[in-house]
Order: structure tokens, then sequence, then C-alpha cells
């Protein structure tokens, strides 16, 4: 089974342009990444998809491929496909382009399903739930079916519970966002083009619950450490110095 990893690496975040150069502990974030995602096992090929010369170079002279893809692109997921439409592979993996902790471990954790289940169409992870997840609604919950699949993404707290639902453990989750997806349904899922369901929720996910797809959610005890704003770089970088980067240094 061929399986290319794809980080989205575009230059003009909103509320952080030029995000994937900006130095992390001396190190840009997309080499942060990459680095990271070399370290799986089971990937074959790292590619940075981006819109932004200085981002391509970067990539290369990190060890990725680099392909340049459109700026107007609506998600990472659309960004992924742009740059893997005419390879011949079997699963490509959306890998943030924002986490400078990530591991291989995580995307080999990630991919396991699809060698033993060849319906499925796309993964994700989940971890269980800490106290404070359900409130931020920048943290997408996931409720789940007794397959670990899901049945639903929300930013709201899910499922309605008179007690904590945090004290239920395999009815929701905490969503950790990467994807893995098989080309044949990424094709389906990109040209569709955005729904209703994940402009209501901001969540690409929900797209491909609309579509119908089973979402396997594989269960890590990893946290997602992003770097979303240039506030962030500090409190990661602190993460790197305390050691808590999931094994990263």
């Amino acid at each position: 089974m061929r399986i290319l990893g794809v980080i989205p690496a575009r230059y003009g975040s909103t509320r952080f342009p030029g995000k994937p150069l900006a130095l992390v502990a001396g190190k840009p974030l997309l080499q942060w990444v990459i680095d990271g995602a070399k370290t799986s096992q089971k990937i074959g090929e790292i590619w940075v998809a981006t819109d932004h010369q200085d981002i391509f170079d970067l990539a290369v002279k990190c060890g990725a491929r680099a392909v340049m893809t459109d700026s107007d692109l609506p998600s990472g997921s659309d960004r992924v496909w742009a740059a893997i439409k005419d390879e011949d592979c079997d699963v490509a993996v959306n890998i943030q382009g924002d986490e400078p902790l990530l591991s291989g471990e995580l995307l080999d954790a990630l991919v396991t399903p699809f060698f033993s289940d060849q319906t499925l169409e796309m993964a994700t992870l989940g971890r269980p739930l800490r106290e404070g997840d359900l409130e931020p609604m920048s943290t997408a919950k996931i409720v789940l079916n007794e397959r670990n699949e899901a049945l639903y993404f929300s930013r709201f707290s899910i499922p309605y519970s008179r007690i904590d639902a945090a004290q239920l453990p395999g009815v929701c989750c905490k969503h950790i966002g990467l994807y893995a997806y098989r080309k044949p349904f990424l094709q389906r899922f990109c040209q569709e083009g955005p729904v209703d369901l994940e402009r209501a929720e901001s969540l690409e996910q929900l797209r491909a619950l609309f579509l119908g797809a089973r979402i396997r959610v594989v269960g890590v005890e990893h946290d997602s450490w992003g770097v979303d704003t240039p506030e962030d770089v500090a409190k990661i970088e602190a993460i790197i110095q305390t050691g808590r980067g999931h094994g990263r240094t």
C-alpha cells in the first residue's frame, strides 16, 4: 500500500501570515512538522502543498517533495487533493502544518486501520476528554458508535447529558485534527465542495459524514498543540523546553 503524507502549508493565514516560516525554538514551524512526519514507519513520502515560493524552497531543503497549489482552495484537504490527484497512491494523509510536536507514532496509528479494512474511506484521531475540554468552541468533540466510528463532530458540548459527558468513556472524545483518506473518497470529497453542514460548524470533516462516509476514530492519549497565532509560539517553546511534547525535542 502506498501512503503519502501531505502537509498543506499556505502563506496567507488570517491570524498569522507566513506561519509555516515562523521560527519556533530556532527552527521554522514547517521544518518541525516535516521532521516529525518523517519518523513515521508507514508513510512512504512526505509532501508539502503550498502557494508560496519561500515555503516551497524550505520544504525541499527539509527533504520533502513540494508542490505549488492555488491560493484560493477552500480547505487543507482540497490542497492535499490538488497536490496528489495525478499521483498513484492508495491513501493520502492530511498532516496539519501548524503542529510542531507531531510524531510519526501518531501518523502510524492513524493509517493502521486501512491495512485491515479495505472498505474504510477515512480515519482521524481522538483522545479521551479531560476537564475543560467540553467548553471551548475551538475544540471539536466527536460522538462515537460502538465501532469507534464518528457519528458527529461539533464545537458544542455533545452529547447533551445530565452528567458530565467526560464521565461517559467511549461516548465522546476530543478530536485531534489529522485525517487519512482513501484516494477515491478524497476525490469525491473535494469534488463535492463545501456543504451547509460543514459551514454551520466550520468543520470540514462534516462534509464526509454528509456524504455518508465511515470515519474511523483511532484513540490516542496525545494532546494537540497547535500554533494558531504569534502568541502560541511562546507556549510551544515552553512545552519543548519542559519535554512535554510527546517525545519530541
